[in-house]
Parts: C-alpha cells; sequence; structure tokens
C-alpha cells in the first residue's frame, strides 16, 4: 500500500471500517512516519466532527417547509370536497378565458338593438369572473400561486374594493417578501382609492423587511404622498430601523416636504 491509497482509507480507520485491508494500512503507517502523524491529527479532528451542534434551519428554509406543507394540506382539504377540480387556479383562469372569448364572439354576433345591454352584462361578469381568480389565486399556500394572484389583480377595475383589501393584507402579512413586494407594485393601481392610500401609507409601520419599507417609501415619493408624512416621522422614531431604511425615510421625507 503507498501514501495515496493509505490517505484513501483515513475514513475507514477513524470508523474502525478497514477489514481486508487492515494488515496493509498498519503495515504502511509503520513505515510511513508522514502517514502515520497525518492520520494522528486528522483522527482528532474526525472526532470532534461529532461534537459539533447540529444546525437549525434559518428563517427562509423554514418559510419554504411551512409553504409547502400548507400547499399541500390545503390541496388534500380541497380534494376532499364536490368539484374540487373547479377551485384549481388553472381550471379558474381557464374558465376566465372562455369567458372572455364567448363574451367578445357574443357581442359580436348581437344584435345592434341589444349589443349595449348584453355586452355591459358579458363585461360584469367578466369583471366577477377576474375578482374571483385574483382573490382565489391570493389564497393559495403557494408563493407561486399567489404571486399570479398579484398580478392578476391588475385586470379588475379600479374600484373592485375586495382585490383592494386582499392586496393590502397580502401587503402586510403574505409570509413572502417577493409576493409583499409585488403588492407593493400593484396598489399604484388604487391609487386613486383614499383606502387604497390610506392602506398603504399604514402598511410602513407594519413591515418587517427593509425592502418593503424601501419600495413603499419610494411609492411614496412617486405619487407624491404628502399624508404620509406623520406615518414616516413616527417610523422613524423606532430605535430598531435599518440604517439603509432610516437614510431612505430621511431622504423621502425631505421630497414630500
Amino acid at each position: 500500500m503507498n501514501c495515496e491509497q493509505a490517505r484513501a482509507s483515513f475514513v475507514d480507520y477513524w470508523r474502525d471500517d478497514l477489514d481486508d485491508a487492515a494488515h496493509e494500512f498498519h503495515e504502511h503507517l509503520g513505515k510511513c512516519q508522514q502517514c502515520r502523524t497525518e492520520a494522528m491529527e486528522l483522527r482528532g479532528v474526525w472526532m470532534r466532527l461529532g461534537e459539533l451542534p447540529e444546525a437549525d434551519p434559518d428563517i427562509a428554509m423554514r418559510l419554504r417547509f411551512y409553504d409547502s406543507l400548507t400547499s399541500w394540506k390545503q390541496r388534500e382539504a380541497e380534494r376532499s370536497r364536490p368539484f374540487w377540480w373547479l377551485r384549481l387556479p388553472s381550471v379558474q383562469i381557464g374558465l376566465a378565458a372562455a369567458m372572455l372569448v364567448i363574451g367578445v364572439a357574443i357581442g359580436h354576433w348581437l344584435p345592434v338593438g341589444n349589443g349595449g345591454t348584453e355586452v355591459a352584462r358579458l363585461r360584469s361578469e367578466m369583471d366577477n369572473m377576474r375578482q374571483l381568480v385574483t382573490l382565489s389565486l391570493l389564497q393559495q399556500g403557494s408563493a407561486s400561486d399567489r404571486l399570479r394572484g398579484v398580478n392578476w389583480s391588475s385586470r379588475v377595475e379600479q374600484d373592485d374594493t375586495e382585490v383592494l383589501s386582499a392586496l393590502l393584507a397580502t401587503v402586510n402579512h403574505d409570509p413572502s417578501i417577493n409576493v409583499r413586494l409585488a403588492a407593493v407594485d400593484a396598489l399604484r393601481k388604487f391609487s386613486g382609492s383614499p383606502v387604497g392610500r390610506r392602506g398603504v401609507i399604514q402598511a410602513l409601520g407594519k413591515q418587517t423587511s427593509p425592502m418593503v419599507e424601501i419600495a413603499l417609501l419610494d411609492q411614496f415619493v412617486e405619487l407624491r404622498e404628502k399624508d404620509a408624512v406623520p406615518a414616516i416621522r413616527q417610523f422613524l422614531e423606532a430605535k430598531d430601523v435599518n440604517p439603509e431604511v432610516r437614510q431612505r425615510a430621511e431622504w423621502t421625507l425631505k421630497q414630500l416636504q
């Protein structure tokens, strides 16, 4: 046995698992001072590895685990209900697309006299379908599905208070930072609503992510939201504000004053 083969057998030696190679290995160590010294020194390192505490999963890993677990539980619960497949986001999106195609076709072939009334009715039904798909996706356990729900919110009317409330709840409570950031951006559509503007201002003090806080501050500047000044000042009074966020908040105050 040469040095290279001996080093390849170190782990088996430390685990007392050399078997047939034990005789050749020990014979080599008896002749080779370098391999013998190296085997003894590294054996101590190997033994101490077993004393290291097991690392706890970080927050991101835990969130991914619980996100997957919640998604699985919701799918299993849905499958136990009649017509569970109608609740699938893909089915609801397909129904919405089908309704759009049917609505366009009917509007094209309707007689002129009844066209206005029928088109208005179909438009209302389409708005309801878009709202249903958006709200359904926002309630899913998967972050990717909720992100699709945020994207679908761009298709609803600006006066849709249910979708507005759902987006505000997403900004304040969704466990995914990416979903919350997308929801902040989607709320620009509702900037004409006093409820929406007030909700965005109140959301600043409810955040735990510096990225979301900065996104809200940038939106205040973009919309020239002077009503946000008191909320920003109160936000700056907290001692645990991220230094970069604090700097951005101070800059935002200067822009709005």
